[in-house]
Parts: C-alpha cells; sequence; structure tokens
C-alpha cells in the first residue's frame, strides 16, 4: 500500500524498520515506567509490604550464594484467597524448576493458612509462563485485552505500539 501511494521504493523498505523501532521505544518506555513504579512500591519496602500483613510473604531463591529467583504472596481475607505476586527467576536459570518450586512455595503457604484458593495475573507472552502456571494447577480463568499497566500513561501512540493481555489463573484449594 505504502508503494502505491508514495511510488517510493526507499520509502516502503523503511516504513516496516521506522514501525519496528516505534514498537520498540514504546515498548521500553513503557517497561521501565512499571519497572520504576514497582521499584517505588512495593519492591522499594519488601517487609512493610509483604513481611508485615498478616497472611502475605515473600521467598527469594538462592543457588551458589546467588539470589535467582522471588515471588510473593498477598493475601486477601474478603475473599480468603492469596494472590501469587512478583514471580520473576534470573534469565541465566530458567528451566531448571525454580519458578515451580517457587510457584509450590506459594501453594504450600496458602494451604497452611487455610486459604480457598491461590489467584494469580500475568501479562507474560511467553508460552512457557502459562505452562508453569497450568503445571501448578491453575486454570486460566480470563483475559483482559489492552490492560494498561502502572506507569502507562494511555497516550495513542502508546496504545498503537505497545499492547497487553492480562491473564488471569486461579487454582482452587478448597470450597468455602
Amino acid at each position: 500500500i505504502c508503494f502505491v501511494v508514495t511510488k517510493s521504493f526507499l520509502l516502503t523498505c523503511c516504513l516496516p524498520i521506522f514501525l519496528m523501532g516505534m514498537r520498540y521505544y514504546f515498548s521500553r518506555k513503557v517497561i521501565l515506567h512499571y519497572l520504576d513504579c514497582a521499584l517505588h512500591t512495593d519492591m522499594s519496602d519488601i517487609e512493610q509490604y509483604y513481611m508485615k500483613p498478616p497472611g502475605s510473604c515473600f521467598w527469594v531463591a538462592v543457588l551458589d550464594g546467588n539470589v535467582v529467583g522471588i515471588v510473593a504472596a498477598r493475601g486477601n481475607e474478603e475473599d480468603n484467597t492469596v494472590e501469587l505476586r512478583r514471580m520473576s527467576v534470573d534469565s541465566n536459570y530458567r528451566g531448571k524448576g525454580i519458578a515451580k518450586a517457587l510457584g509450590r512455595k506459594v501453594l504450600e503457604f496458602a494451604m497452611l493458612n487455610n486459604y480457598s484458593s491461590v489467584v494469580l495475573g500475568t501479562t507474560a507472552v511467553k508460552m512457557a509462563a502459562h505452562k508453569l502456571y497450568e503445571s501448578l494447577g491453575f486454570k486460566h480463568v480470563g483475559v483482559v485485552e489492552h490492560y494498561a499497566l502502572p506507569g502507562m500513561t494511555r497516550s495513542l501512540l502508546e496504545r498503537m505500539f505497545f499492547q497487553l493481555r492480562y491473564h488471569r489463573y486461579r487454582l482452587q484449594l478448597r470450597e468455602e
């Protein structure tokens, strides 16, 4: 279409590069804003946000003296659920069962504290993350299209070049 409209081979060749560059720019901008937001909220005071409140906890996976993964749990007394949050494994250590062990730790914590279910939400694009949750027994319960991360401005350009799907999962531990 570009060539038909402009009759320019050069412009037609440059357009995909420009569009990929815009996608990269806005993806990087959104992710950096999200990380900044996380580092100034719950991750800035893990003890206050995850260790002190009842029904919440935070675990760190250490291998050979290095932190290789983290996961948090945050309880919700209103609906007797615990939310699995902030699961992350260093990219150099993925595929070694660390995420599964961290996930199991949250499930164990939920059972010991008599929660009826564990919930989580993820914007993960990689299928490995979704397969991990399903291997732990989670069921996919919905998708929110065009999800906005904390720190997103929702500007027109941002919406054009960066879109997320927010997947929700639930593992029922016992009936209420």
